[in-house]
């Protein structure tokens, strides 16, 4: 049991000092450079070599009992700062999710309407074009079929806007919706009413991967918080645009990168894996999943409210 401890301790400690620790004192070091140095010093090494000399000398920094406090104190204040990066990256992929805009506070949810219609109708006219080059490529002489570079760069286009027609503010949301709207087109199966079931059903190799994929997309969204606090260290030192620049961008790639895994490994695991939580629920199948197994299967799990009562 000791071992165990010790192991849980040491998982821990890793985690804290590399999520929260590291990352802050790289921002702390960036945020000491940008006061000392300024606008107008801005890329003057020297003069940072000699501000960071002279503080070295201070009495309260050459003592033993000194520099434990000093420690400590960076220690404490890089912690916090990856924990505030940690929650300004909870916010933004909140945001950037954005399962639930509609409920959003005013005017946020008619704003976001207008642009949701905006992508609505520019998915609309790619997929318009795909389905012309699409129906082309069908023809059956093959010399009246076009080259199929067009209808992939087509699909690309429409792909680019999201997955399937869309239905948030974001690709990323999006991106996660489609694997929700793909299983209820085609199987008739409510991924949200039926994924805390399915989950306890699903191989561990498989749950690792979805938890490891979350995990990852959490990451990025910090890694976006993080931008946002170098963005603010702009106004007093200019070399940290090009910071924030580079954190925003490798955040939003990340960020994609991360919901399309994340969707579609959910998709994989309700396709492969519903007729197993069907069998423990005694509903009687063959085969894989059905539309008719999808309907089961949600109406199963559904909870029912209680009638309103009289008066």
């Amino acid at each position: 049991m000791s071992s165990l401890w010790s192991e849980l301790g040491q998982k821990i400690a890793d985690r804290w000092l590399t999520l929260l620790v590291l990352p802050g004192l790289l921002y702390l070091a960036v945020a000491a450079a940008a006061s000392t140095l300024g606008q107008g010093n801005a890329l003057d090494v020297s003069l940072l070599a000699r501000q960071v000399t002279f503080r070295a000398r201070e009495p309260a920094v050459t003592s033993v009992g000194g520099q434990v406090v000093v420690l400590a104190a960076i220690i404490i204040a890089a912690a916090a700062a990856g924990v505030v990066a940690q929650a300004v990256g909870a916010f933004i992929e909140q945001a950037v999710l954005a399962s639930g805009w509609t409920t959003w506070p005013p005017p946020l949810p008619d704003l976001i309407s207008r642009w949701v219609r905006y992508r609505q109708h520019r998915w609309d006219a790619t997929d318009r074009a795909h389905f012309f080059q699409y129906q082309l490529a069908r023809a059956p002489n093959a010399a009246d079929r076009p080259d199929p570079a067009i209808r992939h760069a087509a699909a690309g286009k429409r792909s680019r806007i999201a997955v399937e027609r869309p239905e948030r503010p974001t690709w990323s949301g999006d991106r996660i919706q489609a694997a929700a709207l793909r299983l209820d087109r085609d199987h008739h199966l409510d991924l949200v009413v039926v994924w805390p079931y399915l989950e306890s059903v699903l191989p561990d190799t498989l749950r690792s991967q979805i938890t490891e994929a979350r995990t990852a997309l959490s990451r990025a969204a910090t890694l976006a918080g993080w931008a946002v606090l170098y963005a603010l260290l702009i106004w007093e030192w200019w070399p940290a645009a090009p910071l924030t620049i580079l954190l925003a961008a490798t955040a939003r790639h990340r960020i994609r990168a991360g919901a399309d895994a994340y969707a579609r490994l959910l998709e994989t695991a309700a396709r492969l894996h519903a007729p197993a939580l069907a069998t423990q629920l005694g509903i009687e199948h063959a085969g894989p999943l059905t539309p008719e197994l999808g309907a089961s299967l949600t109406r199963e799990l559904s909870t029912q409210l209680p009638p309103p009562s009289p008066g």
